[in-house]
């Protein structure tokens, strides 16, 4: 029992003392076949299961915070010398000694009738000694048993507040598991949401510059078309990027080239800086394809230079937030005005440098999207590779919510720039010769 009553006092101590609570199901790929995802948690799923498991780990950390104000309560209590169990073993343990005391006098006393016989002279004193010791021995036998019960007292009384303390840290102890098991499911919620908001790189992504010939001439006007394809075995919902470049020409002054793009119902400018999503597109099934115009215009008096278009496709799933498909960079020439190039064959898609393939950064809150096209609806021509026909694509706004199933276009941009926001089109280093000579080095000397 001493040991059970050591183990109570430490438990106790224990659990007075605060305890640091807080410390520092990945979803499939976007390409990854409908049959392997059928079961696997949607983003929007997954984000609300993180949700729902920080409240209740808020919930359980309340608790178990109440549940430690109470067990501290109890165990003072308990200690306290007036509360109804500790006064009890107070006096279990007075009895207990008065009776040791008084089987130790028994024990004298038997000792010194002992005395008194030994030292009898005659046949009558003996007897009156003798029969005095038979006193003393029964004293003695009443006194022992008067101990033995005023210790088993003492030792109920004794467990009765060991038990009473034992209970109240077990109680406690349920609701420290209870948010162990919380912060548990909150961390393994919080991680299969974070894997599932990494970007992944999506090789079935594609897009595809039809028509942007090797060389263009000062004062005429190209019509070409970006070709997005879903290759992938999951529907997207897909921005298209796009940036046309003149090498030497310094952010903000006016461009040589003057490119729009068309949503069906009107034409929009790039802003010509940085690369930009344009076109949205709602929903594009797997193995849809669909094609963005563009025109790009040159100006009457622009000089011989080097230029180049970078295209590429992000996108989010029910299942990712982002995916990025592989950016296709064209190297064109600009020719001077009165040029006669002949037969010009169409620029071909090179491997970008290192610094080419960035994203756009993200736009705030109730910004206007890059491309100039905020509330209009998108539509865009698009068929399938077993299906030659036209349809509409789904109407669609910058700002709202697509019906991906969780995905962030409240933020004011499409859901797949979400993630974005550390990529900056600086990157593209406008105006820095030096870089951009070198990486059409490197583009050149890898074709």
């Amino acid at each position: 029992m001493r040991l059970r009553r050591s183990l109570a006092v430490a438990v106790a101590v224990a659990v007075t003392t605060p305890v640091a609570l807080f410390t520092a199901a990945p979803a499939l790929a976007a390409g990854a076949p409908a049959a392997q995802t059928q079961n696997q948690p949607t983003y929007a799923e997954l984000k609300k299961a993180a949700a729902d498991a920080q409240k209740a780990y808020e919930k359980a950390l309340a608790a178990k915070e109440e549940g430690q104000e109470k067990v501290k309560a109890t165990l003072e209590a308990l200690d306290s010398d007036t509360h109804p169990l500790k006064a009890a073993t107070i006096t279990a343990d007075k009895a207990a000694e008065e009776a040791a005391a008084a089987e130790t006098a028994a024990e004298k006393a038997v000792r010194d009738a002992e005395a008194v016989v030994e030292a009898a002279q005659g046949e009558t004193e003996k007897a009156e000694a003798e029969k005095a010791l038979e006193t003393a021995e029964a004293d003695l036998a009443k006194a022992v048993e008067a101990k033995e019960k005023a210790d088993a007292a003492a030792e109920a009384a004794r467990t009765a507040l060991d038990d009473a303390r034992v209970a109240a840290v077990r109680e406690y102890s349920v609701l420290k598991k209870a948010l162990d098991d919380a912060l548990a499911a909150k961390e393994a919620a919080e991680e299969a949401l974070g894997t599932a908001e990494e970007c992944v790189r999506e090789t079935g992504l594609t897009s595809l510059a039809v028509g942007l010939p090797a060389e263009v001439v000062a004062g005429t006007t190209v019509d070409f078309t970006l070709r997005v394809t879903n290759g992938t075995e999951r529907t997207l919902t897909v921005d298209p990027l796009a940036f046309v470049h003149v090498d030497g020409e310094r952010g903000g002054e006016k461009s040589r080239l003057a490119v729009e793009w068309s949503n069906g119902s009107g034409w929009h400018a790039l802003n010509g800086d940085e690369p930009e999503h344009i076109a949205h597109i709602d929903t594009m099934a797997p193995g849809e394809r669909s094609d963005v115009k563009l025109r790009m215009t040159i100006a009457p008096d622009a000089a011989s230079a080097d230029a180049f278009a970078l295209f590429a496709a992000d996108a989010s799933s029910a299942y990712r937030p982002c995916v990025l498909g592989p950016m296709k960079r064209y190297d064109f020439e600009l020719l001077p005005a009165g040029s006669d190039p002949g037969r010009v064959d169409d620029a071909d898609p090179g491997q970008t440098g290192k610094d080419d393939d960035q994203r756009p950064a993200t736009a705030g809150p109730g910004t206007t999207p890059q491309g100039g096209a905020a509330g209009q609806p998108v539509t865009t021509a698009r068929t399938t590779p077993t299906t030659p026909t036209t349809r509409t694509a789904a109407t669609s706004t910058y700002g709202t919510t697509a019906a991906t199933g969780g995905t962030l276009a409240q933020t004011g941009t499409s859901p797949a720039l979400v993630p974005l926001g550390a990529a900056s089109a600086v990157a593209v280093a406008l105006g820095a010769g030096a870089v951009l000579a070198a990486r059409r080095r490197g583009t050149a000397d890898r074709a």
